[in-house]
């Protein structure tokens, strides 16, 4: 049973990374034909940083990301605090709302949102793909940040405030440092969604602000470029470093605690 457990384990691993590998020895590959192998090179990964639309979109890319991802913690986790504070059925039916945007079709959230942009007369561009960013960011921030805040002992606020600490003061020294984990949680699910958004970003973007998915969409409807397989071996490896730093640092205080 163990060895049928084991290869239909190694069977899920090879259907999710095959198709990853073969894009890594692709960039690889001196021919633009990927039928055809004719020699180890560097050359895609070279002319990658000399497509200048590229790294304007992954520019554009990373700035939204950032911005949006920054915007929707601190707003998810002020939102999540005040859905906290309300009485059980309030507060499930405040939630039932929050999360319909994660239940909806993207494509429906899109053209939503574009046609709310062109209702309301707002130009398209940098701005409203930001907008929509930060909006489809939040319900993820705030199903990061309430569970964190049920584990929280509400006397310790209390106490707080007994002891002179102002309601913010209090707030910053006691609460926040516990519901960091959820947090930082919220703040990588917005920066990857950000990150990763095509159908969203397809209907509110502008001329001047395409972003990573969308150059590499249309790059791809003519045919794929080999460089479109480095800047793509590019994000898997930092995104499996980030990972792998990230696995590494959890790791440490519990060897921390025992050798303690």
């Amino acid at each position: 049973m163990k060895r049928v457990s084991k290869f239909y384990l190694a069977l899920i691993y090879i259907f999710l990374y095959a198709p990853i590998l073969v894009m890594i020895v692709l960039s690889f590959n001196a021919s633009k034909n990927r039928n055809v192998w004719s020699g180890f090179t560097f050359k895609w990964y070279a002319e990658l940083f000399h497509n200048q639309i590229v790294l304007e979109s992954l520019g554009n890319t990373l700035l939204i990301a950032c911005i949006a991802a920054v915007a929707s913690t601190v707003v998810g986790t002020a939102a999540a605090v005040g859905i906290n504070s309300f009485r059980r059925h309030v507060r499930n039916a405040i939630l039932n709302v929050t999360y319909m945007p994660m239940i909806n079709p993207e494509i429906v959230t899109g053209v939503s949102l574009m046609l709310l942009y062109v209702f309301l007369g707002v130009k398209f561009g940098f701005l409203t793909l930001l907008y929509s960013h930060i909006t489809f960011c939040l319900p993820y921030v705030i199903l990061s940040v309430l569970p964190k805040l049920r584990q929280v002992d509400p006397n310790i606020y209390d106490a707080a405030l007994d002891l002179g600490c102002t309601p913010v003061h209090a707030f910053w020294k006691v609460i926040l440092p516990q519901i960091m984990p959820g947090v930082f949680s919220g703040f990588l699910m917005s920066f990857t969604y950000s990150l990763d958004d095509f159908v969203i970003s397809y209907f509110t973007n502008g001329a001047t602000s395409q972003t990573l998915p969308i150059t590499i969409y249309s790059m791809t409807r003519r045919k794929v470029s080999p460089e479109i397989n480095a800047l793509s071996t590019i994000l898997f490896l930092v995104v499996f470093t980030l990972l792998i730093i990230i696995n590494l640092r959890g790791r440490n205080p519990k060897k921390k605690k025992r050798s303690a």
